[in-house]
């Protein structure tokens, strides 16, 4: 039975068993190596598929299960028991990088390149961030020129997550003027001419997740590939953004959820001073604000998720839920490494890997601040 009910379904709690287990099965006997070696095998993605945790969100006649907003939030919380954000971000790189084609893209960009990325067969990867400038969406530079049948693109990008071993990329380009009339998106190939990576970006954390700086040297790039109308990438882009953000807040709650379960199980464990941690007052009341903040930011992300699941406009809410999330994140995860001590600070314990990965949450996405700026607009001040 579920525990927030009146979110979540029969269906809903069915397939999270089932993803339960894949992660209990696939993940977790090996999800330390993988963090060591900064990546993981290729095959999970396909074994992800066949689980059916690929295809949540996206439609049938793709190969998806239809839009279920709380179908994939319980996707996410149990890829996230994992213990690693980098390995729930890479193997759902997808999640960022498909809906452009889906929603915007011609029905071949939709077979050649959704069909076999749901499938598991292709990975997919998000590329709009650049060296010189992050969230500055408006003020990207790499430049898509249009030659015949062809866009010839030069430029670079950093931080996109699978950018290593990603199969493409789907590229915010500039082929118009300056500002946000003049971006597109384009679907670029890995192994096209012109294409290459700098070495895997060594992070603070999401280690299991390959990140690169992805670089194009007069690629000539199909004008087919191109995602929507030309210039009217930016409303593309900003769109896909909900979703991450509200991704991004349920990642945030389950490394504060997972937080708290390794500390109440620490604070039941560990003794000192003649007593188990539990019983001493101060930590006891550590705990008890740690799971009230926990449960307020859940309850309101969920919230936000049955407005937006609903179709209700919810920019604001969802900004507001990114950032409550990873400001409880935040706390939680810095409490969780006070009660564990010493051994909070180990690479062996859950919790300082917690500690790390968090830190993303509340840049990726959009940062804190920009998300303030956002509500702060809908506010009409």
């Amino acid at each position: 039975m579920s525990l927030y009910p009146s979110y979540f379904n029969e269906t809903h709690e069915i397939a999270r068993h089932s993803a339960r287990q894949f992660v209990t099965r696939e993940v977790l006997p090996h999800i330390n190596d993988w963090e060591e070696a900064g990546t993981f095998p290729r095959e999970i993605y396909e074994k992800a598929a066949n689980a059916g945790l690929l295809g949540v969100g996206y439609p049938e006649a793709l190969g998806g299960t239809g839009e279920d907003i709380f179908l994939k939030i319980a996707m996410t919380e149990e890829i996230m028991r994992s213990g690693s954000g980098g390995f729930a971000a890479s193997l759902g790189s997808l999640d960022i990088a498909l809906p452009p084609i889906v929603k915007w893209g011609s029905d071949d960009l939709r077979q050649r390149y959704a069909v076999p990325t749901l499938q598991g067969k292709m990975i997919a990867a998000l590329a709009i961030t650049e060296p010189s400038g992050g969230s500055d969406v408006a003020g990207l530079k790499t430049r898509a020129e249009r030659v015949g049948d062809d866009y010839v693109v030069n430029g670079s990008k950093i931080y996109i997550t699978s950018g290593i071993r990603a199969d493409f990329y789907v590229t915010a380009v500039r082929t118009g003027g300056p500002g946000y009339a003049g971006i597109s998106l384009l679907v670029i190939d890995r192994n096209a001419p012109g294409v290459s990576t700098g070495k895997p970006l060594r992070k603070m954390g999401w280690w299991a997740s390959d990140t690169a700086e992805v670089f194009f040297d007069d690629v000539k790039v199909p004008a087919s590939n191109l995602i929507g109308s030309e210039n009217a990438g930016f409303l593309l882009i900003m769109s896909n953004f909900q979703m991450e953000r509200l991704n991004l807040s349920i990642m945030a709650n389950m490394t504060s959820t997972l937080a708290l379960e390794e500390s109440l199980r620490w604070a039941k464990e560990r003794e000192a001073f003649g007593k188990h941690l539990g019983r001493m007052p101060i930590i006891r009341h550590k705990l008890a604000d740690m799971a009230t903040r926990l449960e307020a930011s859940r309850e309101f992300t969920y919230r936000v998720a049955a407005r937006m699941s609903e179709g209700i406009p919810s920019l604001k809410e969802v900004s507001m839920a990114k950032n409550f999330a990873t400001q409880v994140s935040d706390f939680v995860t810095t409490e969780a490494v006070q009660i564990f001590g010493g051994m909070g600070y180990m690479r062996e314990s859950l919790v300082e890997r917690l500690y790390r990965d968090n830190r993303i949450l509340s840049i990726g996405g959009g940062t804190y601040e920009i998300m303030n700026e956002v509500i702060a607009k809908q506010l009409d001040l």
